[in-house]
């Protein structure tokens, strides 16, 4: 049984999903029953979808981080003792399955569709030309990496195999092109930058 195969409408679980049985069931699951492991993941299923919709706030995502739950659960479940309750286990396993989706979202860069990233940066027409210009006045080596990494997305190891530089170099590049940056804007009257 996989978890897609789970019917879209569960029954309410009744006095029969007390923590107690539930944690018997994830017990006999460990030791290999499969009608365990059935009754282990009905039981349980609607509590992390509940807490995994409240957690993450992604509802679309929220059936993936549930599957995620119970893929790391089953595949953890051989250490799994039964000292607590295996819905407080199963719950601490999908608050980290939520934590880490926000990691990795939060390290995943942005990608822009349009190859008129302008469009996509420039808020208005003003602050537009302040960016072309302070980005024209950049070396063409810095610009370079400052657009493909920080407006474009792209990593930096594939702007390195690009420019045929290291990437030590193309963060370099990146860090004197934000302080340029910087020192830039905060030269400009204000009346020019807003």
């Amino acid at each position: 049984m996989t978890l897609s195969t789970l019917p879209s409408s569960r029954p309410e679980p009744d006095a029969s999903t007390t923590d107690a049985s539930v944690t018997a069931w994830a017990l006999s699951a460990r030791d290999g029953d499969p009608v365990a492991v059935d009754r282990w993941v009905r039981a349980l299923y609607r509590d992390v979808l509940r807490y995994v919709r409240h957690l993450s706030a992604d509802p679309q995502g929220a059936d993936d981080l549930v599957q995620d739950t119970f893929v790391r659960a089953l595949a953890g479940l051989h250490r799994f003792e039964g000292r607590s309750s295996s819905r407080a286990w199963l719950l601490t396993i999908a608050r980290r399955a939520v934590v880490d989706s926000h990691r990795r979202a939060a390290v995943r860069p942005r990608l822009c569709d349009s190859d008129a990233w302008e469009a996509v940066v420039v808020p208005g027409f003003e602050d537009g030309v302040v960016l072309l210009d302070l980005l024209a006045a950049l070396p063409r080596e810095r610009r370079e990496a400052f657009v493909l990494t920080q407006i474009a997305g792209r990593p930096y190891e594939e702007v390195a195999a690009l420019s045929g530089c290291p990437v030590g170099t193309v963060r370099s590049r990146v860090a004197r092109a934000r302080a340029t940056l910087a020192a830039s804007l905060a030269e400009r009257p204000a009346d020019a930058v807003a």
